[in-house]
């Protein structure tokens, strides 16, 4: 790239706004362009500070880890700088700079920064003062989307801007993009702890509808062409990944979704009027009920949202214990010419392979994958249309068709309108077996982990036919012991969504007249039990199933040892004559092997044939 494009992309940003012709010359010379990929990261909390970077184009979210989990702070777009503390101090970064979109950036190396300071003095005096001031608005902006049930930690400065609704009027930070009825919420529901802006795909499918219904509108002539291409950006804005940082009504609300939408509404909003050049909270210009909540209700857009939401999801899952499956199968070739003792209520069965015993779990779980993927085709079926009820009342002719149209250009998705629209406004038949399919997961999975941790117990005193990568040490008092953990934390997930399920069949039974009101705590638990598999998955796989190892000898003396084996030489000597050796195995302790050479009933080479593994199949 030529310095005078560079030059000129400089100019157009924020953040160096009044800088001299010669400044921008100067710092042209200094920065690279550098072009990161979607979720990378351009800094961690804690590292040390190398680099600043000007954001060209795309979005960069400022992340803090609190309890173990990042936190999003704020997000950037084009014009913004982050990581501009590396002019103010050597200090390690405070927090992380994720990217949210392929993003391009001029990048300003600690090198250079000092190269800088001594050769453009006052260069670097000019952009130290921007660095300040964006660190103060950023800690504003922080600020508003750090509220805690309605009260602030005072980084804003106290600046706050007057809103008004149904029961009267509050002050809203001023830094918000959300607004009065989302400062309501926050208020009413400090429920679960569990914020909107923990799960970014229902954040980025309401964003999805809005942007929907505004097209719709406009093609209609009911919206005003300005005011929908505002709206419309500012949800394009926030499907990017922009903006999350202000959807912080609790997951478990009252109200049947509306805090919910409201939050969506306000932040859409009040973005959409910043595009316009606008004040956020200019509602007399462009309001978020009567223009971007257009032809809508929350009894349709929520569950629509929470549909698309669950439909992508679902397909992350899929992919996730899919890989889970192959890894299983993996170890399934790995081990199939290890013989083993097959086990029935505990008891001595028949032998087997240990590769037929692993290929099986794969098996079990690819079950599943198929069983979610039906799931899809009915969480593709949406209401929205319906407006309160089903009847369709303040939607106009012809949105609701035209609303699925765009919404599936949006999305993708080959979305179907409900065929009955009052019927499909109360109806949650599809969450409640989704629900179902995500205990059939949880509970094949939880009883594979006990069958893992069974195999691997002792190492002496157990079963001790396989070995678990070790994790950790297992005890603060005995040396030595290593437990079984990763299938552990399995069972738990599996037992939270087991769990979880029971609460969606009660929320789906609580229902009444024509419309659910606990739609909220069904798409909680479904969203985080789906996140939860995913996650539990993905460590299964990465952090033990690809890591077993198996105990040849163990498997053998197991084999050579157990009474169950003369099932397996039936076919050589008879019924009669294997039960006889049995009772003798048993009565004396010694092993079948030892029985059946002694009495020369079999040579060892006929032995070793009839439990050969390849027989096993």
């Amino acid at each position: 790239m030529t310095l005078s494009a560079i030059r000129e992309h400089l100019r157009q940003m924020r953040f160096l706004a009044g800088l001299t012709d010669t400044a921008i010359h100067q710092l042209a010379k200094l920065v690279t362009r550098v072009s990161y990929d979607g979720n990378r990261l351009i800094f961690e909390e804690g590292a040390p500070r190398e680099v600043a970077a000007l954001i060209h184009t795309g979005a960069v979210a400022v992340e803090k880890q609190v309890n173990g989990r990042p936190v999003r702070l704020v997000t950037l777009g084009p014009g913004d700088a982050v990581g501009e503390g590396l002019l103010l101090d050597d200090a390690p970064h405070g927090t992380t700079a994720r990217t949210l979109a392929a993003t391009e950036a001029y990048v300003l190396t600690k090198d250079r920064a000092q190269e800088m300071v001594k050769e453009h003095p006052t260069l670097y005096a000019a952009l130290v003062g921007r660095a300040a001031r964006a660190i103060s608005q950023r800690l504003a902006a922080t600020d508003a989307t750090l509220v805690g049930r309605g009260r602030t930690l005072g980084f804003g400065g106290n600046r706050f801007r007057r809103e008004k609704d149904l029961l009267g009027e509050r002050d809203v930070p001023e830094d918000a993009l959300y607004g009065v009825q989302t400062l309501r919420a926050l208020e009413n529901f400090p429920i679960s702890g569990t914020p909107l802006r923990e799960f970014p795909a229902l954040i980025e499918s309401l964003a999805a509808v809005k942007e929907a219904a505004a097209l719709a509108n406009a093609e209609l002539g009911l919206l005003p062409a300005d005011l929908c291409d505002a709206i419309a950006r500012a949800a394009r804005e926030v499907r990017a990944g922009r903006h999350h940082e202000h959807f912080l009504v609790d997951m478990i609300q009252g109200g049947a979704g509306t805090s919910t939408n409201m939050n969506a509404n306000e932040v859409i909003a009040n973005r959409a009027l910043e595009l316009l050049g606008d004040q956020r909270g200019n509602y007399a210009r462009l309001h978020p009920n009567s223009h971007v909540n257009l032809g809508q209700s929350t009894n349709d857009v929520y569950p629509t949202a929470v549909r698309i939401a669950l439909h992508g999801e679902i397909e992350t899952l899929r992919v996730a214990l899919r890989d889970l499956a192959e890894s299983f199968q993996d170890k399934g070739r790995e081990f199939e010419g290890l013989l083993k003792m097959g086990r029935t209520q505990m008891q001595d069965a028949v032998p087997m392979t240990l590769g037929q015993e692993f290929a099986a779990f794969g098996h079990t779980l690819l079950e599943d994958v198929d069983r979610l993927g039906e799931s899809l085709t009915l969480v593709r079926e949406i209401n929205m249309g319906a407006t309160a009820i089903g009847t369709g009342i303040t939607a106009a002719a012809g949105y609701t068709e035209l609303v699925r149209r765009r919404l599936s250009e949006i999305t993708g998705l080959a979305l179907v309108t409900s065929p009955d629209l009052i019927e499909a406004t109360s109806d949650t038949g599809a969450f409640v077996q989704l629900s179902g399919v995500l205990k059939r997961c949880a509970v094949k999975l939880s009883k594979i982990c006990n069958d893992l941790r069974l195999l691997s117990s002792g190492p002496r005193a157990g079963f001790g036919e396989i070995n678990l990568p070790p994790m950790q040490p297992g005890s603060s008092i005995m040396p030595g012991k290593v437990n079984p953990v990763i299938p552990e934390v399995m069972n738990q997930v599996c037992f939270d969504v087991i769990g979880g399920d029971v609460t969606v069949t009660m929320a789906a039974e609580a229902g009444q007249l024509q419309l659910n009101a606990f739609e909220p705590i069904i798409a909680f638990r479904l969203l985080r039990s789906i996140d939860e598999l995913r996650s539990a998955c993905e460590v299964l796989r990465t952090r033990c199933v690809v890591g077993i190892t198996a105990n040849p000898d163990r498997l053998r003396w197991f084999v050579e040892h157990s009474i169950g084996v003369v099932t397996a030489l039936v076919p050589a000597l008879g019924y009669s004559t294997a039960t006889a050796v049995a009772k003798e195995a048993l009565e004396s302790g010694r092993g079948v092997y030892d029985i059946v050479l002694e009495k020369g009933l079999m040579t060892r080479s006929q032995l070793d044939e009839a439990l050969n593994p390849r027989n096993m199949v």
